[in-house]
């Protein structure tokens, strides 16, 4: 028999650990809004916070301008309820002493790597309809419509929460998500400028300003 790779299997078993997870739980649908931890932020979204059962698209020229702190205090509220946060094919492995510090369990993220932008968003969709999830992070080099929209269907059936992290020239396309933001990097924080909030107006903007970062280790490279 022919040796398997290392990384063949950990693959494989963290697939089925998702499959595990959505197979003990069968409570889906929740909806309404998880608070984002920031109050000035929370009055300017439709449901006082980011929609649960939804899709949430944050559009910036570049990755690791401070997004992940931006959503931190929602994560981490998440996971202390029992919720699992997934990470697909993160572009940087998420630094985990500063992810615990920042109060995120780790027994309860989940990060998927992939070999292809197509089986990163087939993860996505099983893990947004398992109704065991709290969020779902994507990285998804390139998506069309009808993807997008089997996404935004997955959030709903799970209620969980779809953060998809695009680049900035997206933003001239149209999308079903609840709720799209387009992020922009300054010296102490982002520039949030909501392009599109479902029930709520647009072109409303927000200055973040942040205290501190979380670190990220090293370059994944994985799939999408």
């Amino acid at each position: 028999m022919a040796a398997v790779r290392p990384s063949v299997l950990a693959h494989a078993a963290t697939l089925e650990r998702l499959a595990q997870l959505c197979r003990r739980t069968e409570d889906g649908g929740r909806q309404g809004a998880i608070v984002t931890g920031y109050r000035e932020l929370d009055a300017l979204l439709p449901r006082g916070g980011w929609p649960l059962g939804s899709i949430v698209e944050l559009l910036s020229a570049a990755t690791g301008v401070g997004e992940l702190s931006l959503l931190l205090p929602a994560l981490c509220h998440l996971a202390q309820t029992g919720r699992t946060i997934v990470w697909i094919a993160p572009p940087y492995v998420p630094y985990a002493p500063a992810l615990a510090l920042r109060g995120l369990p780790l027994e309860r993220v989940l990060i998927i790597h992939t070999r292809s932008t197509q089986e990163s968003l087939w993860a996505a969709e099983q893990a947004l309809r398992c109704p065991a999830v709290g969020a779902a992070l994507g990285w998804p080099a390139q998506i069309v419509d009808k993807n997008l929209r089997r996404l935004q269907l997955a959030a709903e059936a799970g209620g969980s929460l779809g953060i998809l992290h695009r680049p900035a020239e997206a933003a001239a396309e149209a999308s079903p998500a609840a709720l799209r933001l387009q992020l922009q990097g300054l010296a102490d924080g982002l520039r949030l400028h909501i392009l599109k909030a479902r029930g709520g107006r647009g072109g409303l903007q927000w200055h973040w300003r942040r205290s501190d970062v979380v670190a990220v280790h090293s370059f994944a490279g994985a799939g999408a």
